[in-house]
């Protein structure tokens, strides 16, 4: 029986699932040749019902997922990984899938909502000259001044960042951002703890600022990033108002409740700002790896910031009668 179907839609599960063409004959105990040509775009590609349950079930998507038109693309140039040496092919597809996804959940909220509109600039770089003041540029236009950030993402969503999660078992992607139009999108990865989680909020927050007109890929590109984060969550003026020369490790551990950051990466920025010597820094560095300080964050932030436009948009839609299962039977997604 041949039925409706869209192989880009396959190619797209299987992507976003990590899977090799291969592993996903395998999975459905189907030939690997098969899978190729169901991926085809050839008229006689289309798989019989029997079949296509079989990948729906090895996939974990719902049949009417492949059923679906074409979701939105994202070039993968337009999209800068961090760990980019160490990611794999397999991995960085089922990101940018993840992106895809992104946008293809933004467009549904768009038709059913008014989302906050974009007022997230982007920064020629003859506009700000170094990635410190394109962090005082944006929180002076922010109306930010000195202050912590109380919350990262509910200040993102506020300015009209679409801020979702990577639901990836993938310590490699730790975050990735890009833009659609005028619509700039973070996604973040939740195995990192809250305060690395901000920080890379932040990271991507400098790419989307910073390097909508220029490069974002390249060492020099992150370098460019941490720099403008340190600056966005830990304001020059504010850190010298509260830190002294040569701190000691329990200082800082107190001091970074402040900024809501890791211990990391206030020893990082007390050393950029001159509060330690080189020799003090590699000491205060030394110390935080032996204390294991770079894996379990010291008296850290007890729960994960999470979306407040997703928990506004869900309460809603319950008023409305449409519970997820409903959203989901919408979007053709698994749960």
């Amino acid at each position: 029986m041949m039925l409706h179907y869209n192989p880009e839609r396959l190619r797209f599960a299987r992507e976003r699932r990590g899977l090799t063409k291969k592993a996903l004959a395998d999975a459905a105990d189907l030939d690997s040749k098969t899978i190729t040509v169901y991926e085809s775009d050839s008229k006689d590609s289309a798989p019989t019902l029997s079949s296509l349950e079989k990948l729906a079930l090895a996939l974990g998507y719902p049949i009417s997922f492949f059923q679906k038109d074409d979701a939105p693309t994202l070039a993968a140039d337009a999209v800068s990984f961090r760990a980019a040496t160490k990611l794999s092919k397999k991995k960085e597809n089922a990101a940018i899938r993840a992106g895809e996804l992104a946008k293809e959940l933004n467009q549904w909220l768009e038709n059913q909502f008014s989302l906050p509109a974009n007022a997230t600039p982007a920064f020629e770089p003859e506009e700000y000259g170094n990635p410190a003041t394109a962090a005082a540029m944006l929180r002076q236009q922010w109306l930010l001044g000195e202050r912590s950030i109380t919350n990262m993402v509910h200040l993102l969503e506020a300015k009209g960042v679409r801020v979702l999660s990577l639901a990836e078992n993938c310590l490699d992607v730790d975050a990735f951002s890009f833009w659609e139009d005028s619509t700039p999108y973070i996604l973040l990865n939740t195995m990192k703890s809250p305060e690395r989680s901000r920080f890379d909020a932040a990271h991507e927050l400098g790419h989307l600022v910073m390097h909508k007109f220029t490069q974002n890929k390249g060492p020099e590109a992150e370098q460019q990033a941490n720099q403008f984060a340190s600056e966005f969550l830990m304001p020059e003026a504010s850190v010298k108002s509260i830190l002294r020369p040569w701190p000691t490790l329990p200082q800082l551990i107190q001091q970074k409740k402040n900024w809501k950051v890791s211990l990391a990466a206030l020893v990082r920025r007390s050393y950029d700002l001159g509060f330690s010597t080189d020799w003090h820094y590699r000491q205060l560095s030394i110390q935080l790896a032996k204390q294991g300080f770079r894996t379990q964050e010291p008296e850290g932030i007890r729960e994960r910031e999470t979306s407040l436009l997703l928990e506004k948009v869900f309460n809603t839609l319950r008023t409305r009668g449409i519970c997820q299962k409903d959203v989901l039977e919408q979007l053709g997604w698994p749960l």
